[in-house]
């Protein structure tokens, strides 16, 4: 055993798994379990004290260090044959200061975890749509959820965050402490050290208006364009996604969509709800909006939860005409021969997404009228090549509507990273990891 073993293995207690240990296999998944990583170790630190502990030993024995809650947004890490994988679900505590409307979580809760610890005082945080997805990773990356179009990236709700810097230091990032760092983590992604826990706004909500409404997807050429047209000028309190959905046969779902093709439009509504009503005009076989409990919100996109083999792509899409409706459909449609995609997803943004927030970080909007994702299945290497093939496809077939940006949260590969940011704000989050992080200690999955 060779000395950095020896001095790993007496970190974090000795949750610590090193190639050929018994645990290293499992310790090494992430959430897409399609993604294949193999560090030089894994590390299982149990709070600040022992996070702050590893950097310094890794540094010192010249390795780097790549913290990881889930695993969701994995792909794009690339090689680690010198990377500690740092994951933080040993550190779960969230405390809610219903005065204040805020919380904090470490960093390795999950959503659903603020999510039910906010809703017994009414209040709910900007989560995403799965309620497995961590805080952390998914509030660096900016974050949108079902409350986006009335209150914006869950990045700029963000209001403290404790990390642990290339030196092994503790410091606290905030609008008077380290300014320059508070600003470049709300939304500049895992570049800047390790965020141990971070504080952040709630919301007075306590229902919402939601559910689905859907058809067979052999309607999509019907529902399509009127939906879009509606999305372009329907109110900040509403926020929907549009999914040409292939729903696998499982026992999990409902039986009326089990193993079926569909047209689906999911989402939620803050404010008047007869604002679906050009919606419901296109008579949807199913409608199930109503009155619901925030706390159900977490699952209403029914995404899977737990390790899931998965591939997926990603575009941010400006105003969709005749033609892009064709193409979509072409290539994810009833006659697209897409046998394995499992989802062609549009994302309604605008709203107070398509605003500057008036404190904002790194990424003060998103400035494209949809976010495109499309995933398929990967539960072996073929099913994995074809639904790569098949979720480019879509992709490609939507450039021309692309605005050529990136949001990185949906980015499950490598991708140019400065098209996620505006002119003023890349420069200035390169400078900031420069000072921060001069070695290239840590290792983002979007590197900067």
């Amino acid at each position: 055993m060779t000395t950095i073993e020896n001095s790993l293995r007496r970190l974090c207690g000795g949750a610590v798994h090193l190639p050929g240990d018994p645990g290293y296999d499992t310790a090494r998944m992430p959430w897409n379990v399609a993604v294949d990583q193999r560090p030089a170790a894994v590390a299982y630190p149990a709070d600040a004290i022992e996070v702050a502990e590893l950097v310094r030993a890794a540094s010192a024995a010249g390795l780097r260090i790549a913290p990881q809650g889930t695993g969701h947004n994995a792909g794009p890490l690339g090689p680690l044959d010198d990377v500690v994988l740092l994951r933080t679900s040993a550190m779960t505590q969230v405390r809610v200061d219903p005065r204040r409307r805020t919380a904090r979580a470490e960093a390795g809760a999950l959503w659903i975890d603020v999510v039910e610890r906010a809703a017994p005082h009414g209040l709910a945080a900007l989560h995403g749509s799965s309620p497995d997805v961590g805080v952390a990773g998914y509030s660096l990356g900016g974050g949108i959820g079902w409350y986006s179009r009335r209150h914006g990236l869950q990045a700029n709700a963000v209001t403290a965050f404790e990390l642990v810097t290339a030196a092994g230091e503790r410091v606290r990032a905030d609008a008077e402490h380290e300014s320059d760092l508070f600003w470049a983590l709300r939304g500049g992604g895992g570049n800047f050290g390790v965020v141990t826990a971070m504080e952040f706004d709630l919301f007075p909500i306590a229902t919402a208006y939601a559910g689905w409404l859907v058809w067979d997807w052999r309607e999509a050429a019907r529902v399509l364009p009127v939906w879009a047209d509606w999305a372009r000028t329907a109110p900040d309190h509403v926020t929907t996604a549009l999914r040409l959905l292939q729903v696998p046969p499982s026992p999990q779902i409902p039986e009326v969509l089990r193993n079926r093709q569909l047209l689906v439009i999911d989402g939620a509504v803050l404010g008047d709800p007869d604002v679906l009503a050009p919606l419901r005009a296109l008579r949807p076989e199913l409608d199930t909006f109503a009155g619901m409990p925030a706390p159900a919100l977490c699952r209403l996109h029914m995404d899977p939860e737990g390790p899931t083999p998965a591939v997926g792509r990603a575009a941010l899409l400006g105003e969709l005409d005749a033609g892009a409706f064709d193409a979509l459909l072409g290539a994810a449609g009833p006659d697209s021969g897409t046998s394995l995609l499992v989802a062609a997803e549009l994302r309604q943004l605008g709203g107070a997404l398509g605003r500057p927030a008036p404190r904002h970080g790194a990424l003060p909007r998103l400035d494209a009228d949809y976010a495109l994702f499309t995933c398929g299945i990967a539960a072996t290497p073929e099913m994995g090549e074809l639904s790569a093939a098949h979720t480019g496809r879509v992709v490609e077939a939507m450039a021309p509507w692309s605005n050529g940006r990136e949001y990185l949260n949906f980015a499950e590969t490598k991708v140019e990273t400065a098209r996620a940011y505006d002119a003023e704000a890349w420069p200035r989050l390169r400078r900031i990891r420069d000072a921060v992080d001069p070695s290239g200690l840590f290792v983002a999955n979007h590197v900067l």
